[in-house]
C-alpha cells in the first residue's frame, strides 16, 4: 500500500524527497515561496500551491485526504539567531499547520524545526492540541550526520500517531552512520570530501540553462580584497586567522569583536561534515562557508550536496531564491529517516486492522 503525504510550508521539498524515496505518494503541498513552489512542482508534480496557508484555510479552499502530514512552520521564531522572539507571529503557523492534520484525516504528522521549539511554550500548546485531536506524540533532537548527510545539522522532531495505534518501534531513527568518536559497526559520518571532493573548480558566475548535472556549479568574481582575505583563512581557521594573518583588511568589527564567532569566515575541513547549510553560504562572512582547499565560498552545487540533494533535483529560481531554498530544506536523507519511522507506524496499525 501506498501511504499519501502533505507537505506544509514545503519549500523545495527535501521532506517530501524522503518520503517519496521511502515509498510515500506526495499529494499536496503549500508554500508562500514562489520560486520554492516552482522547484517542488518541477521535482514532484503540479500539485503544489503557493500560497498563504491561513488565508488558504480562511477562504475554505479543499485539503487533500492523506495518510501522513509532513512539514516546518517557519523557525525563525524559535531560532535562537532571532533576538526579537517574543511575539514572533511565525511562532503561532503550528495552528494551521494542526488544522490541515485534522482536516486531511492524517493519522500522522511530524513537525522538523530548531531545537528552541522543544523548550518553548508552543511545543506545549502543540502537545495540547495533539492529544485533543486524538493523537499522542513524542519529540526528541537528531543529528543530520547521523543519518548520512554530510552535515551536522541539529533539528527538532515531533511526531504525532492517532491513540490506538501502536507508538514507533524506534524514535528518533536508528542511526545510520556513527560519530567517529564513537565505537560500533555503523560507517563512521560522511565529511565534506565525500560529498564534494570530486567536484572540479566551477565555470562561470551564472546559473547554466543546461540540465546537466552541474548546473549549480557556478563561481562568483571576488574583489581583490576578498580573494586576499581567503587566501589568509588556512584550512580549518576563521576569522581569527584572517586577524592575525591580515590585519590590514580586517573588517573593523571584527578586530574590536575578540572573541565568539569562531565559524565566521571559516574554512570548512575535508575530513568532517560541514557546518549547518543555512540560506546565505555563499557570503563567507555569514559562517564557515569557504571550501576546505579552493580560495572561495562554496558554490550552489556543493550545498545542495552537503544537504544531501541528488544533482538530478531541478532547483528553479534566481540564485538568491536557490540558496534560499537549499538552506530552508530538510536534508532528504534525514527526511527519507523520519519516513521510515511513520511507514512502521503505519504498516503496524494495517497490519492490526487486519488482523
Amino acid at each position: 500500500m501506498t501511504y499519501r503525504v502533505i507537505d506544509l510550508f514545503c519549500g523545495a521539498g527535501g521532506m517530501t524527497l524522503g518520503f517519496v524515496e521511502a515509498g510515500f505518494e506526495s499529494v499536496w503541498a503549500i508554500d508562500n515561496d514562489a520560486a520554492a513552489v516552482e522547484t517542488y512542482k518541477a521535482n514532484f508534480g503540479n500539485h503544489a500551491d503557493c500560497a498563504d496557508i491561513e488565508q488558504w484555510l480562511a477562504q475554505g479552499k479543499p485539503i487533500p485526504k492523506a495518510d501522513v502530514v509532513i512539514g516546518g512552520p517557519p523557525c525563525q521564531g524559535f531560532s535562537l539567531l532571532n533576538k526579537q522572539r517574543l511575539g514572533d507571529v511565525r511562532r503561532e503557523l503550528w495552528q494551521p499547520y494542526m488544522d490541515i492534520v485534522q482536516r486531511s484525516g492524517a493519522k500522522v504528522f511530524v513537525i522538523e524545526n530548531v531545537p528552541g521549539l522543544i523548550a518553548s511554550d508552543e511545543f506545549l500548546q502543540i502537545k495540547v492540541c495533539a492529544e485533543a485531536m486524538g493523537f499522542e506524540i513524542s519529540a526528541d533532537f537528531v543529528n543530520s550526520a547521523n543519518y548520512g548527510v554530510p552535515q551536522t545539522r541539529k533539528r527538532a522532531v515531533i511526531i504525532g500517531w492517532k491513540k490506538g495505534m501502536r507508538q514507533p518501534a524506534q524514535f528518533p531513527p536508528a542511526p545510520s552512520h556513527r560519530a567517529p568518536a564513537e565505537k560500533g559497526n555503523l560507517p563512521v559520518w560522511r565529511t565534506v570530501k565525500d560529498a564534494i571532493g570530486n567536484l572540479p573548480e566551477p565555470v562561470g558566475t551564472e546559473i547554466r540553462t543546461t540540465k546537466a548535472p552541474l548546473d549549480l556549479h557556478f563561481g562568483r568574481q571576488p574583489t581583490p580584497v576578498s580573494l586576499k582575505r581567503y587566501k589568509a583563512v588556512p584550512p580549518g581557521g576563521n576569522r581569527f586567522d584572517l586577524q592575525r594573518n591580515a590585519p590590514d583588511i580586517t573588517p573593523d568589527c571584527w578586530i574590536r569583536k575578540t572573541s565568539g564567532g569562531t565559524d565566521l569566515f571559516g574554512r570548512l575541513w575535508w575530513e568532517r561534515p560541514s557546518v549547518t547549510i543555512r540560506t546565505e553560504f555563499f557570503k563567507p562572512e555569514k559562517g564557515r562557508y569557504l571550501h576546505p582547499q579552493s580560495h572561495r565560498p562554496i558554490t550552489h552545487r556543493e550545498a545542495a550536496r552537503l544537504m544531501s540533494f541528488p544533482d538530478d533535483f531541478k532547483f528553479v529560481g534566481s540564485k538568491v531564491e536557490i540558496a534560499r531554498q537549499i538552506g530552508n530544506a530538510v536534508p532528504p536523507l534525514l527526511g527519507k529517516a523520519i519516513a521510515s519511522v511513520v511507514s512502521d507506524i503505519l504498516q503496524k496499525a494495517r497490519t492490526k486492522k487486519a488482523a
